[in-house]
This record gives C-alpha cells, structure tokens and sequence, in this order.
C-alpha cells in the first residue's frame, strides 16, 4: 500500500474544544422508581448482619486445602457438586 500527499503537508487545526458538563454521580436520581437513601439502608440491614455474623476466613485452611487438590492428595468431583448445587436451587425436584 502507498500513501501520497495531496495536500501542501500542514494540517488544518481541530475545531475548538467542547465544554463537558461534571456529572455529580452522589446525587439523587430523577427517576421515579429511586428509592431514599434510609430505605436502602434498612433493606441492606439483614444482609449486612448476617455478613457480619459468618466466621473469618481461616486463609491457612484455604491454602493448605488449595495445596492438597494440587498434589492430588484429595479428589474434587466436578459433577458431584454440580449435582449438590442443582438440588439446592431446586432443580433435584
């Protein structure tokens, strides 16, 4: 492919900037289906509660697990869970 000039090589400038308008995204959405930010908090409430109330991940235990399916040491059945995981969510029905 080649590429010629047609021009005398200077480049017209772009036209001027265009002004950009902040948007604020703290503030309140105009629609009507938004709900107060106190409504969304008491519906966060259970949810935070029962985050707050599950143990701490015991990463060493996460690790040593990780390290144990890598060696081959324990199995890992793929569909077995998947199986487990359907019956939970009601699909074993």
């Amino acid at each position: 492919m080649r590429i010629t000039s047609t021009g005398s090589g200077a480049l017209a400038p772009a036209a001027g900037p265009t002004p950009v308008t902040a948007v604020d995204s703290r503030a309140p959405s105009s629609s009507a289906g938004a709900a107060p930010a106190a409504l969304q908090s008491d519906v966060m409430k259970p949810a935070l509660a029962a985050m707050a109330a599950l143990p701490e991940i015991d990463t060493a235990k996460v690790e040593a697990l990780r390290d144990a399916l890598a060696r081959g040491d324990i199995r890992f059945d793929a569909a077995r869970l998947a199986g487990l995981i359907e019956r939970f969510h009601g699909g074993g029905r």
